[in-house]
Parts: structure tokens; sequence; C-alpha cells
């Protein structure tokens, strides 16, 4: 009789995995499907010395134009949905996918200052000389070295739990191994839907929020991670700009210094993937810059604290791009060459 019992618990639990096996299967098809149609259609391509760089333009007319740089296992979308979580509705945004993501090329040789260069020629082409810029994640090296090469492009500078320069912190070599495991996952789709389908929690730790950050999150918060998290299917769209993230070399502290934008930074002290020692290296080589430090919130700073990150972030563009603005229209009184478009 216990044996009977056995050999049918057995065979319940060989069909329920199989049932559960052909759940996953529809379930991940059914995703992937629907993570393709949410990033076709809704992008341009432009053509530039670097191959193609794709982007979108949203928002309304008022405002400052404002440059939104994602970051890694992003692209545009992860742009729109930076724009939507820090900027007033009626802003004007425009979100690259930056090299090796979605359909920008990654082209030989590449590294964040070309991809800075790229920034240029993309906002040559739409006719918009001056921006505020707001970067996220490893968006930041390429938004810092924008800022340096082209001083007179950029009103404000913002960076939210952003990597900054090669830091001696002793976390970056934890961190450093996160940013791997992170690479692999977006090799292929399965992957990285299987991990954030299965178990959550263990991707939010790799992404750099620890046990009490994750389970702290709020219905509303966790919302706005989810959206981050499912909106990097399909993720092997994104695999060679991650791996392209994970290999290029950091700005340095003489780039950093040539900055003369005004540089905001927000972060997180218990941010585990982009550690802290990010932004006091910032803080300490940008002239002028600002480091707004939380004590918790980890990589998901903008989630945990998304009312003072997204007030902080609209004050600081406003406040400076307003400034620059009206210098730009004191000197085009003097000089109308220089009249910004």
């Amino acid at each position: 009789m216990a044996k009977r019992l056995w050999v049918a618990g057995l065979a319940a639990l060989g069909v329920g995995a199989a049932l559960l096996a052909g759940w996953g299967v529809r379930e991940f098809q059914r995703e992937m499907a629907q993570a393709r149609l949410r990033v076709e259609g809704r992008s341009e391509l432009l053509e530039t010395a670097w191959g193609r760089v794709e982007s979108r333009v949203g928002g309304g007319d008022r405002g400052p134009p404002v440059l939104v740089v994602h970051g890694s296992g992003g692209g545009f979308d992860q742009g729109e949905l930076l724009a939507q979580a820090a900027l007033q509705a009626e802003w004007r945004w425009v979100a690259p996918s930056r090299f090796g993501y979605l359909r920008s090329s990654l082209p030989p040789q590449a590294d964040f200052d070309a991809q800075a260069q790229a920034y240029a020629r993309l906002l040559d082409h739409l006719g918009i000389d001056r921006v505020a810029v707001l970067a996220f994640s490893h968006g930041g090296p390429s938004a810092l070295l924008f800022a340096a090469r082209f001083p007179q492009r950029v009103s404000a500078l913002v960076l939210i739990s952003a990597g900054v320069t090669g830091t001696q912190d002793p976390a970056q070599a934890q961190a450093g191994r996160q940013g791997d495991a992170l690479k692999a996952l977006f090799q292929q789709d399965w992957r990285y839907w299987g991990l954030t389908t299965l178990w959550r929690d263990g991707f939010l730790g790799l992404m750099g929020a620890d046990a009490k950050v994750r389970a702290g999150l709020s219905p509303a918060q966790r919302a706005l991670v989810d959206r981050l998290v499912d909106g990097m299917h399909p993720a092997s769209r994104r695999a060679a700009g991650a791996a392209f993230d994970n290999r290029a070399a950091m700005p340095q502290a003489v780039q950093l210094a040539a900055i003369r934008a005004p540089t905001l930074l927000l972060h997180a002290r218990d941010d585990s993937l982009q550690v802290f020692g990010n932004a006091l290296a910032g803080e300490r080589t940008i002239p002028g810059a600002r480091l707004v430090a939380f004590d918790h919130g980890g990589h998901l700073l903008l989630a945990v604290a998304q009312a003072p990150v997204r007030q902080a972030v609209q004050d600081w563009l406003l406040r400076w791009h307003a400034g620059a603005a009206a210098a730009a229209e004191a000197s085009a009184a003097v000089d109308p060459a220089s009249a910004p478009r």
C-alpha cells in the first residue's frame, strides 16, 4: 500500500512538473511576443558615423529639453520610464538607446566618449542646441563625458544611482561580480525571464538592493520596480550593450574636472551595484558638484524615494536651465550668431 502511494505520488509530481514546464514555455513565448511589440515601431533611427542611433522623443513643449540616458539593460524604453518617473509630463525629453541596445549599433572600438559624440549628433539632427541631462546607473559615464566634451550644450546634469569613475571602494569587487552575473543573464532571453519570473527577489539583490530594501517595498514602489525589471525584456536585444558597459573604460578624473555644468548626484549609501564611492568621487572631482545622499534605497533609489528624487531632479534642472537660457539670451543680444536653437 505504501509503495503504491509512493509511486502515485511520484507520478503526480511528474505530471505537475510537465504541466508547469508547459505553462512556462507558453508564458515565456507570450511575454517575449509582448516585449517585442512594446519596443517595435516606437522609435526613430539616425545613421551616423557610429552607425545607427535609435531614439524616442516625448513629453510636451514646456520646461527644459532633457536628454535622458538609460542604464545597463535599458534602451530608449527605459529612458522613457525614467522620464515618466522623474520629470514633469510637459517637459520635452530625448531618450536614445545607447551603443548596442535595441536597434542602436555597437561600433568597432566603441567607448563612452564616442557615445557622447553620438548624443551631440542626435541633438544636431533634432535641432536642439542645449539640453539638461538626466542619467541613470551606467548611463552616467557617457552623460558625464558629454558634459565634459560639450560644455556649451549642457545646462545642468543630474545623475541618479550612476556610475562615475573607477573607485577604490572595497565594495567595488562585489559590485563587479554582480555586474558580471547580470551581463550573463542578458545573453539569453530565457535566462533573464526565468530568473526574474521564478526568483525576482534574488534578481533584485543582483541589481543592488539588499534584503531590507526588498522587503520594505510598498505596492507602489514594487510596481515601479516591476516596470523597470519587466521593461528589460527582450534581454537578448540588450546583450551587446550590457557587455559593452561591462568592459568600457570609465571616465578619468581629468575629464570629470573639465565639467562645467551644475551637477547633482543622487545616490544611496547602501547601493551594492553602483557603489556609493562613485558619488563621493563625483562630488570630489566635478567642480561645484552637489551630492544628496540617501541612507536607504540601494540601486532602486528612484523607486524607494521617488517623491524626493523627483522633486530634486525637477528643482535642479529648472533652476540651472533657466539660468543658462538667460545667459544665452544675453550673449545673443551682443552676438546674434550665438543664439540657441
